[in-house]
């Protein structure tokens, strides 16, 4: 379909943006047209739409772009990313990394160099067809960029598909080390989320479920070093789910952590992994060591 495309609500299309704006291309995933409201490109009466916006029959809707082909994104090889990546486990089927902060865990735009699917790509090519996605480089799982530590991907479709049952079945253990600015109000959180542009909030109406508990490990200060266990895998969920209980990591300025100029990105580290047969523990970086050494907390 050509663009830029303008188009009015009809009577019987009244309701979500990321709906409507799919009917018009048909062709693409969902995913991709969420990823052109998150970026701007779709526009409603003049203003910036919003993915979950409620949108009133006779709006004027103005889509900028085109979702980009799947093919465009298909994860490119990089030996660079791959020397950066710590390698934890590899079998016939699975390979194990961990991965350090400021890694993106796979592209966003066509050709995108220095991400952790590019690494794994690189040392065994035949992740580039096991996922789904193209970009994913057999990854079945994400972390944030900020976000250090475990990443699992499979290399063949038929690990893949078995892993992601595993991860939806819950039968995927996933713990994580957060520094926050202070203790955490609860002992966990289950707050609906849903993202709004580039940030993830609490909304108990259309929100997706999401559980996470966690433990204090030891204390500096104000500070607090929190081990989090997250039953579920939304976007953003440790870091929006502790600064709601009063405890926000730091580094993350998006979500009310203060900024610490030693750390390459805030402080949240994916700990440990636990699924079928093995039970995966990644190192923490350099910057996260020399962090927590500074304020004298050793860890067990």
């Amino acid at each position: 379909m050509t663009v830029p495309l303008t188009f009015v609500v009809g009577a019987d299309e009244d309701g979500r943006l990321d709906r409507l704006a799919a009917r018009r291309f048909p062709d693409a995933s969902r995913r991709k047209v969420v990823a052109l409201i998150d970026d701007g490109a779709v526009r409603v009466d003049g203003h910036r739409g919003k993915k979950g916006e409620r949108v009133r029959v006779g709006a004027t809707v103005v889509v900028t772009a085109a979702p980009v082909d799947d093919a465009a994104l298909r994860v490119t090889a990089d030996d660079d990313a791959a020397a950066r990546l710590t390698m934890l486990h590899v079998d016939a089927a699975r390979v194990v990394v961990s991965k350090p902060p400021g890694m993106p865990s796979q592209p966003l735009t066509a050709g995108e160099r220095g991400t952790a699917a590019g690494g794994i790509v690189a040392r065994f090519p035949e992740c580039a067809d096991a996922a789904r996605d193209p970009r994913d480089g057999g990854l079945v799982h994400r972390l944030d960029i900020g976000t250090s530590g475990v990443l699992i991907a499979a290399r063949t479709r038929e690990t893949w598909e078995a892993l992601r049952a595993s991860f939806s079945a819950g039968a995927v253990t996933k713990y994580y080390l957060a520094l926050c600015e202070a203790p955490p109000v609860s002992r966990g959180c289950d707050a609906p989320l849903v993202q709004r542009g580039a940030r993830v909030v609490v909304d108990h109406t259309d929100g997706l479920d999401a559980t996470t508990t966690w433990e204090v490990i030891a204390r500096a200060g104000e500070r607090a070093l929190v081990r989090c266990h997250a039953e579920t895998g939304r976007t953003h969920q440790i870091r929006v789910h502790l600064a709601t209980c009063g405890a926000p990591i730091v580094g993350d300025t998006r979500y009310g952590g203060q900024p610490m100029p030693e750390l390459v990105e805030f402080f949240l580290h994916a700990e440990r992994v636990r699924f079928d047969d093995l039970d995966l523990t990644a190192p923490l970086p350099p910057d996260r060591a020399a962090v927590l050494a500074a304020l004298g907390i050793t860890l067990a």
